[in-house]
């Protein structure tokens, strides 16, 4: 197995206990940060929070205020809405997702220099089914799937940027894939805390 990669659950991966701060999920659309999310922070026994959801809870849809106030406004929200829930994780464990397009802010990208970034990696073919269920994002109007990877083209270089752990998710159950990351941040947390230094390259979650 090349080195810096895992490949299921492992007995030797290090327990939760060892992964503090927060560990914030980027990626496209529909990839499923939130699912991934909310099973993970189960597997840790600590908070999830979802920086849509959080917008929504304060101000409403984001179809309403993207009709009402324009995708600039809806920004400058979620960016709000990301520095909040980071500030929040502080000196704790948690999981923080962020919305496909919230990593393009350049307040945000400095914040994640705080937090534990990973990547869900996928292709078109593994978000389609979903994004035919769920017509109502605003910025896939029209021909969802085009509009996709035209925004995919955009931010994909920022996401393998900013990410310190990739985790492909073409294959695997949400469970599946919460248990594999979990032990890829065991790892690295223990990795840290031993005072081994970590390769300059992202490392890749098989």
């Amino acid at each position: 197995m090349p080195a810096g990669k895992t490949d299921g659950p492992s007995a030797a991966a290090a327990p939760a206990a060892n992964i503090v701060g927060p560990v914030v999920l980027i990626g496209p659309m529909a990839v499923g940060k939130s699912a991934s999310g909310q099973q993970l922070a189960e597997h840790l026994g600590c908070a999830f929070m979802d920086t849509d959801a959080l917008v929504v809870a304060q101000h409403g849809t984001i179809a309403e205020i993207f009709a009402s106030r324009g995708e600039h406004a809806f920004r400058e929200m979620e960016a709000r809405a990301v520095a909040q829930a980071i500030e929040e994780a502080q000196g704790g464990t948690a999981v923080i997702s962020l919305g496909g397009g919230a990593v393009l802010d350049s307040g945000t990208q400095q914040l994640l220099g705080r937090c534990t970034v990973v990547y869900l990696e996928c292709d078109a073919g593994t978000v389609a089914e979903r994004i035919a269920r769920n017509s109502g994002r605003p910025l896939l109007a029209g021909d969802a799937m085009g509009r996709w990877r035209t925004l995919f083209a955009t931010r994909q270089p920022v996401y393998e940027r900013l990410a310190d752990l990739v985790l492909d998710v073409r294959r695997g159950s949400v469970p599946e894939l919460a248990h594999r990351l979990e032990d890829a941040l065991g790892e690295r947390a223990a990795a840290k805390a031993a005072a081994v230094p970590t390769p300059a390259s992202t490392k890749e979650v098989e």
